[in-house]
């Protein structure tokens, strides 16, 4: 047997070994037990893969985003073979991994049951335990084609190969490339278990799976749209141990506990009622306050930085959304024409920017003018798909905080650096800290203006990131056609991220809307367009601080500051003394003056994440004080009437947590 040269990547030491013609990656990774697949010129591979002479084998690691997602695919196999033991009609979809898992889609006659998935789970351990080895094969289309005669949705994915899509996951089946079938085979025997049309690669064994978990079904359209058939989705996570299963299991069950939904409705803030409609919410009482205080703080902080505020209607003819061009690149993105005006098609506004050309070019403008920064608290309606809309962080309408700066070119630096210091500030004085940015660049199929313009604007946008000293994260291909943007990312308390401002410059826009200025010598010339959503929507961002605070909100947020709670029926009057001189100072009070019994009061309010529960006494009214009792039960007591108001207020003031 001859000899092959092969180099050993790990981090930045390269190891040269000289092993025999049909040595495996496993071999030359014998007794690490964490590498599960090796990569090859860029490519993964299965650990049976035997290097040629002179390539370059690194180890993937099976806690590597790579090592996770093939760990996850190599689950969802499992998963979809113990499925056909099951339930032997069940014909197989797509069972691409995704964000902490995977998942599988079948057509079978019923949806799956809570006990189909607990059965399909234990057979999945059986599975597991017998150890089967994931074997590659390559195979003819026609002879794929032969082999799974009895499954219609894998026919038609070798149909795709060349064109498969990561969107909806048919990339991980079949790629550009030669068409791969991987065998499970019994341990002992050699003998085939059950088979797959997949590019992989795969663990070497159902054995390596360390822990798993199926989680919940769904209906979902073949391949995402709604034209096809709708199949039942087993979704399900795979970690690299135990322990890593439970903390991931325990954040979900905290992420839970704070899902806006459920806290909206709790705390009585928000409801999204049927007769409206998908997406669309109604504000509460409470809800109203909560949303009235982030807005009105948010007003005076823009009118502090020069903002001068706009309003426009929600429905306009379509011709302004052809000039701007969201009809040719959003218009599935939009609720459908309404005509009006003998036949005239009317659109549900999708986005605000098209109206504030309008208002920037209703007359001359001078550079003197200039920056010019619109704002508005504009409500946009999208028709997002069914299976998206998501409560308030992915709704159908929705009101923006949005701002669009005309500046000249020499202005632009400056006033991007001063839009994302502002942007940054603002968030955390709502109580976000952790951020990081992320570069939006052009989409090479999706864009208009030219490269030179593009790259002008990119780089500045590089630039202005990269001075506020937090990370920056590419995002290749994300930009609007129109434009690159910054996009500010925050994690909450619990550690999830969450996208808010964006902020994109437009070379384009005011090339569509041929706005002009004129500059200090009388000439025409064309502004700069700065689009900027700082919350994103109120709604969205709504919904991230309820679940950030798992509904108990800061004082200055709090729909009720603080609830007044009488340890008898006799010192219910001293309290709403209390409330109205409160209220006199701009806090939101009440007095809990109902028959219940003192101990349920507050646990009422507990329920109601009240801030500061103010209990009176026989003891309080003599000595003209109360008690504060907090949300984590402690205590504070003998604190003087006009101290203990003025430290309620102090609170608010300065936006702390108590």
């Amino acid at each position: 047997m001859s000899d092959v040269r092969v180099i050993i990547q790990r981090d930045s030491e390269r190891e040269e070994r000289v092993v025999t013609t049909g040595t495996t990656a496993a071999e030359l990774f014998a007794g690490e037990r964490s590498i599960i697949a090796a990569r090859v010129a860029g490519e993964l591979k299965d650990l049976a893969y035997e290097p040629r002479d002179g390539e370059t084998v690194e180890g993937v690691e099976i806690s590597s985003e790579d090592g996770l997602n093939i760990l996850r695919h190599s689950t969802a196999h499992v998963m979809a073979q113990a499925v056909q033991e099951l339930f032997p009609e069940a014909k197989l979809g797509i069972g691409p991994p995704v964000k902490d898992g995977f998942y599988y889609d079948f057509d079978v006659e019923k949806p799956f049951t809570p006990e189909d998935l607990r059965a399909v789970e234990k057979k999945m351990q059986e599975i597991q335990k017998r150890g089967q080895r994931f074997s590659r094969r390559v195979v003819t289309d026609e002879a794929a084609r032969e082999e799974l005669a009895s499954e219609p949705y894998k026919l038609e994915l070798i149909g795709l190969k060349g064109s498969a899509s990561h969107d909806d996951g048919a990339d991980v089946e079949v790629g550009a490339g030669e068409l791969t079938i991987y065998d499970n085979l019994d341990a002992k025997t050699g003998e085939l278990c059950w088979k797959d049309l997949c590019r992989g690669p795969h663990l070497p064994s159902t054995r390596l799976i360390p822990a798993f978990k199926l989680m919940r079904n769904a209906a979902a359209y073949w391949r995402g749209s709604e034209k096809n058939p709708m199949l039942q989705r087993i979704y399900g996570t795979a970690w690299p141990s135990k322990d890593e299963l439970k903390a991931y299991l325990d954040f979900l069950a905290e992420a839970e506990k704070r899902d806006h939904r459920k806290l909206g409705s709790e705390l009585d803030l928000f409801s999204i009622p049927e007769q409206i409609g998908s997406g669309l919410a109604v504000f509460h009482p409470k809800g109203g306050i909560v949303r009235r205080v982030m807005e009105d703080y948010s007003r005076r902080r823009h009118e502090e930085e020069g903002y001068e505020f706009v309003y426009t209607p929600h429905a306009t003819k379509g011709k302004l959304f052809e000039t701007s061009g969201h009809l040719d690149w959003y218009a599935d993105g939009m609720y459908p024409p309404m005509q009006l005006d003998e036949g005239v098609d009317y659109y549900l506004k999708p986005m605000n920017c098209p109206m504030h050309n309008l208002i920037f070019d209703a007359r001359g403008r001078s550079y003197r003018e200039l920056p010019l920064r619109l704002f508005e608290f504009g409500t946009v309606y999208r028709y997002e798909k069914s299976g998206v809309v998501h409560g308030l962080t992915r709704a159908r309408g929705f009101t923006q905080d949005d701002a669009h700066i005309y500046c000249t070119r020499e202005q632009m630096s400056d006033e991007l650096d001063k839009t994302l210091t502002f942007v940054l500030g603002l968030l955390r004085d709502y109580g976000l800290t952790d951020f990081y940015l992320e570069l939006s660049t052009k989409d090479p199929e999706k864009f208009v203006g030219s490269d030179e313009v593009w790259e002008e604007a990119t780089e500045t946008l590089r630039q202005v990131a990269e001075k506020q000293g937090l990370p920056l994260v590419p995002d290749p291909g994300g930009a609007a056609f129109y434009g690159p943007k910054i996009s500010v990312q925050t994690k909450d308390a619990i550690g999830r991220t969450w996208q808010m401002s964006t902020i994109q410059l437009d070379f384009n826009l005011p090339e569509r809307f041929d706005l002009e200025y004129t500059g200090p010598d009388g000439s025409k010339q064309r502004p700069v367009m700065i689009h900027r959503a700082l919350f994103g929507s109120i709604e969205r961002f709504f919904a991230v601080l309820l679940e950030h605070y798992a509904g108990a909100f800061p004082a200055w947020l709090a729909p009720v500051q603080a609830v007044g709670i009488p340890i008898g029926d006799a010192h219910v009057e001293y309290l709403e003394k209390f409330a109205v001189a409160a209220k006199k100072k701009g806090l939101r009070v009440e007095v809990d003056s109902s028959s219940d019994r003192m101990q349920k009061k507050i646990r009422n309010a507990q329920k109601q994440k009240v801030p500061f529960m103010v209990i009176a006494g026989d003891e309080d009214m003599s000595n003209n004080s109360v008690s504060f009792r907090y949300r984590d039960g402690s205590q504070e007591n003998g604190i003087p009437f006009d101290e203990a108001i003025a430290k309620i207020v102090k609170v608010v003031e300065e936006r702390t947590q108590v």
